[in-house]
């Protein structure tokens, strides 16, 4: 078995003296796709932040492509070749959606080009010179989505990418994620949607009180039904 990709041990995170994140251990290997199951506040997003560098208030290890990040700021670690899309999407309302995607800086070849891109989003395509203040909740999220993949990043690190949005949209996102996956990105997904999830990730991580608890492979969904429901009420 080859390394994996992204190597986390023993990560523990505060905010202030808010002691979040006890621990947190899990792998993932190159082109998989995997998830961060929890209730709300389990400390799915932390992890995140803290794999980020934007939880600044960390320790442990945090090994990317055989590369220890625990010591690095948010824009070294992104330099590494991991990017974040959060879940506020930071869209610029006054831009539009090609001034958008033209303002991540690359941080590594592979960067996916504006045609490349618009393949991938459509929607985008047909909305390229609207304003962020004009697109629909879903189109704002692929934008987000979008505008990582300029970056050269090949980890990417996706919080709650189809809350409050159509099923329509969210199966689009599914199939983009399937698609990236194939093309060789990595992906951690953290997500309320366990529909969602469960078509899209090989492997499961839930995650309570800031400790992964369990893992679960997606080959092993239905077996373990019970027990996702008593972790996450689905």
């Amino acid at each position: 078995m080859t390394e994996p990709l992204l190597k986390v041990r023993d990560l523990n995170g505060w905010y202030g003296e808010s002691h979040v994140l006890h621990g947190i251990d899990f792998d993932v290997r190159e082109g998989e796709v995997v998830t961060l199951l929890g209730r709300n506040g389990a400390g799915k997003t932390s992890t995140l932040l803290a794999i980020m560098g934007i939880l600044s208030k960390r320790t442990g290890s945090v090994v990317y492509s055989g590369t220890e990040t625990i010591g690095m700021e948010p824009r070294h670690i992104a330099r590494q070749g991991i990017a974040l899309c959060p879940e506020e999407r930071g869209i610029f309302a006054s831009l539009s959606v090609e001034e958008n995607l033209m303002l991540p800086p690359r941080i590594a070849d592979g960067g996916l080009a504006l045609n490349r891109i618009f393949d991938l989003f459509p929607n985008l395509h047909e909305r390229r010179r609207s304003q962020g203040t004009k697109l629909s909740g879903g189109e704002q999220q692929m934008l987000a989505i979008a505008r990582i993949l300029r970056t050269g990043a090949r980890l990417l690190l996706l919080d709650e990418p189809t809350e409050g949005l159509a099923p329509v949209i969210v199966q689009q996102i599914g199939r983009t994620i399937q698609t990236l996956k194939t093309e060789g990105f990595t992906v951690v997904l953290v997500e309320q949607n366990f529909r969602f999830a469960a078509s899209v990730a090989d492997r499961h991580h839930v995650v309570d009180q800031g400790r992964v608890v369990d893992m679960i492979d997606g080959r092993e969904i239905d077996a373990n039904m019970d027990k996702l429901h008593a972790y996450l009420g689905v």
